[in-house]
């Protein structure tokens, strides 16, 4: 039986984005951009769909352009957003736990001579909002900080940054990579005060190969695509039909059931460290807020032998981000960690998917792995 525990990583299309993707390409198949009939029929489907994306997001339809990922939305929301706003200075605020689609934008606007603060976390790798303002200059022009770490689950209050820009009378952007937050912490982009917000499909049960960039109505973004003068002149391409109909539809369900899904996660991830730090001791975890992802660690263990042990029992956890690839976390090394502690850590990701059966054979298995490793 298979016991799917990387959530964080990716996850299963639903049922109903599957439908919606099927529907999108073999019935509304036309190009949204043609005039016909079938063109016609593909460009409500698209309008629908962002339409579904803007309200779970709590956005206008007009706020939001479809991308390609996650990743492309952080790349076009940095390397654009300074540009936009280099008027005010060529100093960014971020830190030093982003995902690499941030720190490879921020090296490349290093590159072109821009200033970057890559700031310090807290212990479960989310940032202060008083080292966001002690860093503060007058030149800064973008500030771009994760909501909700993808390693560690850290929540960084970014409202309360928006608000402590506002009070700073900062002229600086602020942009915050919500990939991991979307769909999973209640937020809403009309009162969270960013002005650019990166989301992405796969991470709440749509396909692969589709995210999204929430651009404050009246910011003028100058585009990361060119060529045609698809999602008004923003980003060139043809839409993918298939995969932003199934964003809609996974986005319209996640929205229905968030605090549900929310609190059942929250009570898995309890249930966890509790049964661990009893079965195992010597077991240490990242406490945060986040109720979908659960960093432990087995020092002395290698995560990937433990990996390895618990995939054979078709058990599926990761090490850290996926896009790592299998380096070192330079999150867990961020949040000061020794190298014990990150050479044996686990990130556990959750979803509406997860069940009680999913918990037990992880938490069983764990010990498992550890009173067998023990007797080598």
């Amino acid at each position: 039986m298979e016991h799917y525990l990387d959530n964080a990583a990716t996850t299963a299309v639903c049922p109903e984005a599957a439908e919606a993707a099927v529907r999108a390409m073999t019935e509304c198949y036309g190009n949204p951009s043609s005039t016909h009939t079938k063109g016609r029929e593909a460009a409500k489907l698209l309008a629908a769909a962002r339409a579904q994306v803007a309200d779970a997001l709590g956005c206008t339809p007009g706020e939001l352009v479809f991308t390609s990922c996650g990743s492309e939305s952080d790349n076009w929301a940095i390397l654009a957003g300074a540009e936009a706003n280099r008027r005010i200075g060529r100093h960014v605020i971020s830190s030093a736990v982003e995902h690499d689609a941030v720190r490879r934008s921020l090296d490349l606007l290093e590159q072109r001579g821009w200033e970057v603060t890559r700031l310090m976390p807290a212990p479960d790798g989310s940032i202060r909002t008083e080292d966001v303002k002690a860093a503060l200059r007058e030149d800064t022009a973008l500030v771009s900080l994760m909501m909700v770490n993808n390693e560690t689950g850290g929540v960084t209050d970014i409202a309360a940054v928006a608000r402590m820009l506002k009070a700073a009378g900062s002229k600086a952007l602020l942009h915050t990579d919500a990939v991991q937050a979307f769909l999973k912490v209640p937020f809403s982009a009309k009162t969270l005060g960013a002005d650019l917000i990166s989301i992405s499909g796969h991470k709440i049960h749509a396909p692969k190969g589709v995210g999204a960039l929430y651009v404050r109505s009246g910011l003028r973004l100058q585009p990361f695509l060119v060529g045609g003068g698809q999602e008004n002149g923003r980003r060139a391409g043809t839409e993918a039909s298939g995969q932003i109909a199934a964003f809609g539809a996974a986005a319209e369900i996640a929205k229905r059931s968030l605090a549900e899904n929310s609190a059942r996660m929250a009570a898995f991830k309890a249930q966890m460290i509790e049964r661990l730090h009893i079965e195992i001791p010597e077991l240490l975890h990242i406490d945060s807020a986040a109720p979908h992802i659960l960093s432990i660690s087995l020092p002395g263990w290698r995560s990937e032998v433990l990996m390895n042990f618990l995939e054979a029992r078709g058990i599926y956890v990761s090490k850290s981000s996926a896009c790592k690839k299998g380096a070192r976390s330079h999150v867990l090394e961020a949040v000061g960690l020794s190298a014990p502690v990150i050479d044996g850590a686990l990130r556990i990701g959750l979803s509406r998917f997860t069940t009680q059966e999913d918990i037990d054979a992880l938490c069983l298995a764990l010990k498992d792995a550890r009173d067998t490793l023990a007797h080598r």
